[in-house]
């Protein structure tokens, strides 16, 4: 499932409302850990294409069936740019510019790829059965690092 995003910062409340729309039937329940990571990612992805690149954006969700047990969701943000998503470094009172931290510190994997003119920004949240979440939590690998590029 997919949504069009304009180049306007309202689009990103938007996109929210859409996902979360979107958790209904696919066993992830709104309250859920998982379900607020999500929404929030995408509210970071969402906004570093409106305010980074000024071109339209597809966002891209794939939800797990109804079935529940260990799934994986998909979050991807494509855009007509082709400049690079940049990791900044911020101190402690500047506003903005920790979006792809938050990503690489939530997201169990992230990356991004360039398409055509543009790219396309990925990050997965894996959501581990019942019995091994009591045992392990899920880990994941960054890409914030050097940003890892996904293998085509």
């Amino acid at each position: 499932m997919q949504l069009e995003i304009r180049p306007d910062p309202a689009e990103v409340g938007r996109a929210r409302r859409w996902a979360r729309s979107r958790l209904a039937g696919s066993g992830i329940g709104a309250d859920e850990p998982l379900a607020e990571t999500l929404i929030l990612l995408v509210s970071e992805l969402v906004t570093n294409a409106v305010v980074h690149t000024g071109c339209p954006a597809v966002l891209r969700l794939s939800l797990p069936g109804a079935e529940g047990g260990e799934t994986t969701v998909r979050l991807e943000v494509a855009d007509r740019s082709d400049r690079a998503p940049v990791p900044r470094c911020v101190d402690g009172e500047a506003t903005g510019g920790r979006g792809l931290a938050l990503v690489d510190g939530l997201a169990d994997r992230w990356g991004w790829i360039s398409e055509g003119a543009g790219k396309r920004i990925w990050c997965e949240l894996d959501r581990c059965a019942q019995a091994r979440e009591a045992a392990a939590p899920c880990g994941g690998t960054s890409a914030y690092d050097g940003l890892a590029y996904e293998a085509v």
